[in-house]
């Protein structure tokens, strides 16, 4: 795409872009996990999309973020015409606004794999919680198993 062309969209834009950019981020990582239930997925997806979870992931990739990166998580968290929910602060808010831009702005530059790398930075404590649920839940059903057909070993 034009680089000129994407310099000149507005934060909100880029942000309006990248709300759709990490929502198939997450929908992809979810069903990665091989869960099948819609009702699950929605549920366990409010740990990335929420505003409070995006700004605590945004900050974590802070520090991580380049020149660029930086000044376009800037502009998208400085966007004028944005209604700020009652279920985060206005700082949290623009902090998620603001990480949304910057998930635009990857895509629109082909640059997927630094979202996936920033992605698995920001959400590193969930990924980590869901994939430990995921192995407990994998070793339960192995010692299930194991029970069912070897009765007399005792896990």
């Amino acid at each position: 795409m034009d680089q000129n062309f994407i310099r000149s969209l507005s934060g909100a834009t880029l942000a309006y872009l990248g709300d759709a950019v990490l929502e198939v981020m997450v929908r992809r990582y979810l069903v990665g996990l091989g869960i099948a239930d819609g009702g699950k997925l929605s549920q366990l997806a409010l740990n990335f999309v929420r505003a409070t979870a995006q700004s605590a992931a945004m900050n974590r990739m802070l520090p991580h973020l380049t020149e660029d990166e930086a000044y376009i998580f800037k502009r998208g968290r400085n966007a004028h015409g944005i209604s700020i929910p009652h279920s985060a602060s206005a700082a949290e808010y623009r902090r998620a606004t603001g990480m949304e831009a910057l998930f635009g702005w990857l895509d629109l530059n082909g640059q997927q794999a630094r979202a996936e790398e920033l992605f698995a930075l920001a959400y590193s404590d969930v990924i980590e919680r869901l994939n430990n649920e995921k192995l407990a839940k994998e070793c339960d059903h192995d010692q299930s198993y194991v029970r069912l057909r070897h009765p007399s070993r005792s896990h």
